[in-house]
């Protein structure tokens, strides 16, 4: 079955958190309403209130006007009592003048003498009598004004109030989302990394998987905090313009919709270039990160072979190929993106005085002061979330890509995750014809059979690559075999889940692995269930209080990264405690004594006789020492049984394991001498 695109799956999890999406955008909706109020209150204010005082006047019988020179005039646009005599408030740049008759308000001043004035009307002329006002004059006739000027001014301030209280809450409400987003995505990848096979995470260098659940989540943060809201905010405030300017003029506002499709098309074209540029850009970071990781783990090794310049070089080979992609992708933008917003401006600029030019010389529409100032304006803000949005796509590609890469990680085939609980094993472990391959028809077990008694300590020996480790994989389910059946109990392990498989099963590594935090908390793994009083047992049965005692804080003394501070042997001592601490009925010992020392190894000897009592013990050992007293030993090679008994028997019989032991005795003797 096909998965749904990367786009459909980033909005199903913005959908999980709708509620506060759709009230945020409700929010911005009603701040946006009340934002574009203002051009429709600013055409107000200039046509009613300032420029249209300039306007026709008539003589009222009326107490109320404008008093002036023992006369009371009224503006023809607001008397209710027409009359013949009419006189002009005319404004010449900074100058006005009260002429005794109607003349055109567009006209233009050619001749003055005294009292006497000539104007030109489109080439005609008009000969009239008045006079210049003073500024106080000209204030009288301003004065009636000054409280609807100030009230208007005051509801816009109140309306930017109101709109700034819903933008708070779209803001909030808006990134509140994007957070709880992340936050889900973050924790569904990283479940599903826990529900991955082992072999997934062996093919998969470490740094990538790193860069997915990190770099490329947060990349997708970016999209739900910063363009989610950038996109959302542009979409409305566009919608809200556009409406402004088809109720304000309804052919420019036809004339400015090119702006949709270039728009749209622009963004097509965006996402497949843009794309590609990210796509290299975000592997290569997760190359980088994985570089980064094995030169850190590897450190001690790349110093000690004088690997340094060979690894810097790698290093330097994959930063410069980040460099010459980021440069690309920047240029790209900067050709584009930005230069496009501002040629898309300086058009519709050019088309808007074309437009009212063209009307005002051929006498068509003279519009008036207010309405040009409210299009500038709506023009001006038109291009501010086109701005916004076109500075975004280089964000919202790059979360689209990181979004592809998440998913993917998130597509790969998971495992059943079951933690119900399963009776205490009694220990009866067979491998019944089972054979492996880690690759196609490679296998290295083949036709393994053996039975493990409740109790019995069963040990596996033999050359590297002989199967061994395999064995153990296989039981413990990191893998499952290709052929045959391992059974527990008598039970097949595959009925149960891997969790439900392990429960009952401990393990100690040969490279045992350290968390940070505390003793205590390494050995009880925060698990409930086991008691800090159960944990500090368990490390005294092992010998570990010998050491821990010493220490300033003792069992709560703090651990750092993979315990650096402690000795290989101290390291495996705690990770023996915590098998221990939660009581397994099978125990396997990969190598554990391997990397240790003869004093520490003396210790866990002990404690493994406390340990196996009641326990079925699986251990791999290259020390043949360490298993005399198995009560069964395996005789691995090239992933077969070649001999199988007790320590005693296998001497005996004079075969492979007693080629072993000699070898191993005699280099010991060498060693000794």
């Amino acid at each position: 079955m096909d998965q749904p695109s990367t786009e459909k799956r980033l909005f199903q999890y913005a959908w999980s958190f709708k509620k506060s999406i759709f009230i945020g955008l409700l929010c911005l909706m009603v701040s946006v309403a009340l934002e574009l109020s203002g051009p429709f209150i600013a055409k107000h204010l200039i046509d009613q209130h300032i420029v249209g005082v300039a306007n026709h006047y008539v003589v009222s019988e009326n107490n109320e006007g404008v008093h002036f020179n023992g006369m009371t005039y009224e503006r023809i646009d607001r008397t209710e009592q027409p009359s013949d005599e009419q006189v002009t408030l005319y404004q010449d740049g900074i100058s006005f003048y009260l002429f005794d008759e109607k003349v055109p308000l567009n006209a233009s001043i050619v001749e003055s003498n005294s009292d006497r004035f000539v104007l030109d009307d489109q080439g005609e002329s008009i000969e009239t009598t008045g006079q210049r006002l003073s500024a106080g004059e000209v204030y009288t006739f301003f004065e009636g004004e000054i409280g609807s000027i100030m009230w208007l001014l005051a509801l816009y301030m109140g309306l930017i109030l109101i709109a700034s209280y819903f933008l708070y809450y779209k803001t909030y409400l808006l990134q509140f989302a994007s957070n709880r987003i992340i936050q889900k995505m973050r924790r569904d990848v990283f479940e599903h990394i826990q529900s991955l096979p082992i072999k997934y995470f062996v093919d998969q260098p470490a740094g990538k998987i790193l860069a997915r659940v990190t770099n490329d989540t947060e990349a997708i943060r970016e999209l739900y905090v910063k363009v989610l809201e950038v996109f959302a905010s542009g979409a409305i405030y566009i919608f809200g313009i556009f409406v402004a300017l088809f109720i304000l003029d309804p052919k420019l506002a036809a004339i400015c919709l090119f702006l949709i499709p270039i728009l749209f098309i622009w963004m097509k074209s965006y996402k497949k270039v843009g794309g590609r540029y990210n796509r290299i850009i975000r592997e290569t970071n997760s190359q980088i990160n994985a570089n980064i990781n094995e030169s850190i783990q590897g450190m001690s090794i790349i110093q000690a072979y004088n690997q340094t310049e060979r690894m810097t070089g790698e290093f330097e080979e994959l930063n410069e190929k980040h460099r010459v992609y980021q440069t690309k992708m920047n240029t790209f933008t900067a050709w584009t993106s930005f230069n496009l917003v501002d040629v898309m401006r300086n058009v519709a600029f050019v088309v808007f005085i074309l437009y009212f030019g063209g009307a005002a010389l051929d006498g068509t529409t003279l519009a008036s002061a207010g309405l040009l100032y409210a299009l500038v304006d709506l023009l001006t803000r038109l291009f501010e979330p086109v701005d916004q949005i076109v500075s975004q796509l280089a964000q919202l590609e790059q979360a689209r890509v990181s979004g592809g890469r998440v998913f993917e990680l998130m597509d790969e085939k998971g495992e059943e995750v079951n933690y119900s609980s399963i009776p205490r094993y009694e220990g009866h472990v067979s491998f019944n014809d089972v054979s492996f391959a880690y690759e196609k028809d490679d296998y290295v077990l083949n036709g393994i059979n053996f039975e493990i008694t409740p109790g019995q300590t069963a040990a596996f020996v033999g050359h590297t690559g002989s199967g061994k480790s395999t064995i153990m994989n296989l039981l413990f389910r990191f893998y499952d075999p290709t052929h045959g059946k391992i059974l527990i109990d008598g039970q097949d392990t595959k009925e149960f889940s891997k969790q439900q498989v392990r429960k009952h099963i401990g393990i100690v590594l040969q490279d045992p692995f350290i968390f940070t935090g505390t003793i205590i908390s390494n050995i009880t793994m925060d698990d409930p269930s086991i008691s800090r009083e159960q944990a500090i047992e368990a490390l005294k049965a092992v010998g570990a209080d010998k050491f821990i005692e010493k220490l300033p804080n003792q069992y709560d003394e703090p651990v750092k990264e993979k315990g650096n501070e402690f000795s290989t042997g101290q390291r495996q001592l705690l990770s023996f405690a915590r098998a221990l601490a939660f009581n397994p009925a099978i125990l396997i010992l990969d190598e554990a004594t391997a990397n240790i020392d003869t004093e520490t190894e003396g210790l866990i000897q002990e404690a493994l006789n406390v340990l196996k009592k009641g326990r079925t013990t699986l251990v791999i050992a290259h020390r043949l020492s360490t298993i005399q007293q198995a009560d069964q030993i395996f005789v691995l090679k090239h992933g077969k049984i070649l001999e199988k008994g007790n320590h005693e028997s296998l001497l005996k019989e004079r075969g492979e394991y007693f080629n072993m032991y000699e070898m191993q005795l005699g280099r010991n003797r060498m060693n000794v001498s």
